[in-house]
């Protein structure tokens, strides 16, 4: 069995380099939770400086790490918000040259990493056409959004060209969180609840719902679209969502509210799969494979923001035979990214 670890992040040394900078010179109101996340991991306490370090090296540490953990592969991406704090020319510009760099990486170490494609949404038309370099030059697995872009959602039609792309090569899209937009963060800020302990969920799941009551599905019905910590508790809600959102429909009680093709659980039951990305809990495992199915639900870690080496063992002791752990570690990833 080759464990293969599916939400792991990583950043180059000048993309944080520009993160200093907009600490320096945007004030926290700017943009409160890229403050909170990356005014704390720039800084100078232990928990910060080790992930500084281990998030820049796709080299002998992480392979390290990786072996300790008994991880054989992983898929790296650009971690959150990666360029979408940015104006339209540089967020592409860094986007290119993160690619490159991390297309590097995977040529160096073929059996130990593989890439999802970084976009800078703010421009839809230059953000289809990297996702097809990624894919089809560089090799990549699929493509990686983290959340909202500077407040904006992926549901606007202005946004779609990125789903078209996606669909068109067949590449799966890995929402992954960010800090809340500054309409939702204050209430989550003000008790420390923005980041991976709560807000992190709240924002993608609300995004995610989104994308679904919008139309993308019915729009892009071969659009996979993955989302991370057992999808962001979503998988518990699959009931009330489909009779709140019916009843209201219905009721014509929001006019952006429109009628799908199918119930919002099985979108996020056929185009939507999950991770366990720092969920390594057998109760939550086990239902996101019952509610949406074995095929569904792939393992990751979330190195190296949570990086705990007897994780892995954890997860060996789910109560699954031994070709459904192969299924949840390595066959659902190489299937879903064509590993």
């Amino acid at each position: 069995m080759k464990r293969i670890a599916a939400e792991e992040a990583w950043a180059p040394p000048e993309l944080l380099a520009r993160y200093r900078k907009l600490l320096q010179e945007k004030p926290a109101s700017w943009d409160p939770g890229f403050h909170s996340l990356w005014g704390f991991f720039l800084g100078d306490k232990p928990r910060a400086t080790a992930l500084a370090r281990r998030i820049q090296t796709l080299g002998d540490e992480r392979l390290a790490d990786m072996d300790a953990s008994g991880i054989a592969l992983q898929l790296v991406f650009l971690t959150a918000p990666g360029v979408q704090v940015f104006d339209a020319a540089k967020a592409c510009a860094l986007a290119v040259s993160a690619n490159d760099q991390l297309a590097e990486a995977t040529r160096k170490h073929p059996e130990r990493f593989a890439g999802l494609a970084a976009i800078a949404p703010q421009d839809p038309g230059r953000a289809a056409k990297e996702i097809e370099r990624g894919i089809r030059t560089l090799g990549f697995k699929g493509v990686i959004i983290n959340s909202h872009t500077q407040g904006e959602y992926l549901d606007a039609e202005k946004f779609w060209d990125i789903f078209a792309a996606a669909e068109a090569v067949g590449a799966p899209i890995y929402l992954h969180p960010s800090t809340p937009s500054n309409g939702l963060i204050a209430p989550l800020l003000e008790r420390g609840l923005d980041g991976a302990v709560f807000g992190f969920a709240v924002e993608t799941a609300l995004h995610m719902l989104r994308i679904v009551v919008s139309g993308v599905f019915d729009r892009f019905p071969a659009l996979r679209i993955v989302l991370g910590h057992c999808g962001e508790a979503l998988p518990f809600w699959l009931y009330r969502l489909d009779y709140m959102h019916g009843v209201s429909v219905r009721a014509n009680r929001y006019a952006s509210l429109k009628p799908l093709k199918r119930p919002i659980s099985e979108y996020l039951r056929d185009n939507v799969y999950v991770t366990t990305s720092g969920m390594a809990w057998q109760p939550a495992i086990l239902f996101c494979r019952e509610v949406l199915g074995p095929e569904h639900v792939l393992y990751a870690m979330d190195y190296p923001y949570q990086f705990v080496a007897t994780e892995v063992a954890a997860c060996d002791a789910l109560p699954l035979t031994e070709a459904e752990k192969r299924q949840f570690f390595q066959t659902n990833a190489e299937q879903l990214f064509s590993l």
